[in-house]
């Protein structure tokens, strides 16, 4: 595990996506649990993982990974019950955007080679199987082709939720395409 936060910390997008899926249901259980709402449980994952990869440099290796990001959920929620909303809109200054950039790899992944060697039709039944926020950004960001930062203000959340909600997308959807074959 320290091997893949060490290459996040260079920025090597294999080790986010490892990191987000190996962690992912640890803590959307986690706010399951406390916010009983399927929707503000993932909303706030989104967040908690959004937040991680923006701060990957401060974790401190002495604690669990685990538990660092059960940490950050928790404050997500506890602000989001001060806030008294039903979503997370937290603004990104320009210089935790520019970090956001340092994130992206190019080079496609297992899941983005599975989704462009798809039929057409089929991929698109395959999109609806998804929850339509996740639709919406593979919509945006595979047949718009917009960038992160557009999409960013497409949906009006910040870039690193949009990059958190595209990788938990493809995700899925590369999951539902091999189950379907």
């Amino acid at each position: 595990m320290a091997t893949y936060i060490q290459k996040a910390k260079e920025g090597n997008q294999g080790s986010f996506n490892f990191l987000l899926h190996h962690f992912w249901s640890n803590v959307y259980n986690y706010q399951l649990k406390r916010t009983h709402n399927e929707n503000d449980a993932e909303d706030i994952t989104i967040q908690t993982f959004s937040k991680a990869f923006d701060k990957i440099n401060t974790f401190d290796e002495k604690y669990l990974f685990k538990t660092w990001l059960i940490t950050i959920s928790k404050n997500i929620h506890i602000d989001l019950i001060r806030r008294n909303k039903k979503s997370i809109n937290t603004a990104t200054s320009e210089e935790q955007e520019a970090e956001a950039y340092k994130i992206v790899d190019d080079n496609p992944t297992p899941e983005d080679k599975i989704i462009t060697e798809q039929n057409l039709a089929k991929l698109l039944l395959d999109i609806k199987q998804l929850k339509p926020k996740y639709q919406e950004v593979i919509h945006l960001r595979f047949f718009k082709e917009l960038s992160y930062k557009e999409i960013s203000q497409e949906i009006n959340e910040p870039m690193n939720n949009v990059k958190v909600k595209l990788l938990r997308a493809k995700k899925l959807l590369a999951e539902i395409i091999k189950k379907s074959e």
